[in-house]
């Protein structure tokens, strides 16, 4: 993807949404980060996962923007952020987001990550708690020991399609995701929606379009592929942290993301909600746009 258009793009999109949202690029930790900012208050960072962007979060942007400083981050790989050749473990990630945050002279925010951005939005609560007011996770634990004894197989009687990860194992595989998926990503990215969304609908045709063009480079597939490739490292290191001790809120959407969530996160910390969100798939902020903003303020303040 050209890297004038998309920031045409992002700057149009930013402007297309209530609240004065304006979009930027800050040179930080090493790599480029795109973010776009708009509203007024205590600041909220708002990151997210493969297969999308920034934009996963215009639903609820606006309302948010009413009562906080809202700074949607494109993380490492991802839409217009630069793409670099390594740097995709959550730790080195979440400094990148550390690092956009001194260069915006924000000594602590509220940090809100879904999906893989939920790992990184872990990560640096984990590394930087004094730069974390409040940690909300949406469907996705960070990776931990656990992980590692993940099968190959599916269980007899578990649906393939409905909960059967096979993408954690694709991902690892280095030089075939960028060949196989060039050209075709519009491919995966519906077969997601439309199999993990409750309601495929939420993310519109509109959406769907911006989302398979920032992955539609063999560069972009590459980095969206190294997160997950990160996985062993990202592992190794949460080994070393210690209990969560930022007051943290889970989301998770009905069926096994929210599972996983209380399986996994009530150990991590003393300070951790784990709440389910019924009626509705991996896609939280698309599919329950205003059950989000409501949870947020509650939670937020």
């Amino acid at each position: 993807m050209d890297t004038t258009s998309a920031r045409d793009d992002d700057a149009a999109l930013a402007r297309s949404l209530d609240g004065e949202f304006s979009s930027h690029e800050a040179e930080v930790n090493g790599t480029r980060l795109h973010y776009v900012e708009g509203g007024s208050g205590e600041p909220l960072v708002l990151i997210g996962g493969w297969l999308q962007t920034w934009w996963q979060w215009h639903k609820v942007m606006p309302a948010l923007a009413r009562r906080y400083r809202v700074i949607a981050v494109d993380i490492r790989g991802m839409g217009s952020s630069a793409k670099p050749a390594g740097g995709y473990d959550k730790k080195t990630m979440a400094r990148d987001i550390y690092e956009l945050l001194r260069h915006l002279g924000l000594p602590a925010v509220s940090i809100v990550g879904h999906d893989i951005g939920g790992m990184v939005a872990y990560s640096f609560a984990a590394n930087h708690p004094e730069a974390t007011t409040r940690l909300v996770l949406l469907d996705a634990p960070h990776p931990d020991a656990a992980w590692s004894s993940f099968t190959l197989l599916p269980a007899p009687d578990q649906d393939v399609n409905a909960s059967f990860p096979w993408w954690l194992a694709f991902n690892q595989v280095h030089g075939l995701p960028e060949q196989l998926l060039d050209g075709r990503m519009r491919l995966l990215i519906d077969w997601l929606f439309d199999t993990y969304a409750k309601d495929p609908g939420s993310i519109d045709e509109h959406s769907r379009r911006i989302y398979a063009r920032a992955y539609s480079s063999p560069d972009a597939i590459r980095a969206g592929a190294s997160w997950y490739q990160a996985f062993n490292r990202d592992i190794a290191d949460e080994r070393t942290y210690g209990p969560m001790t930022t007051p943290t809120l889970a989301l998770g959407g009905s069926g096994s993301n929210h599972a996983l969530l209380r399986q996994v996160l009530p150990s991590k910390g003393p300070d951790i909600d784990v709440v389910e969100v019924s009626d509705t798939g991996h896609y939280i902020p698309e599919e329950r746009p205003q059950l989000l903003v409501d949870a947020l303020i509650g939670f937020l303040g």
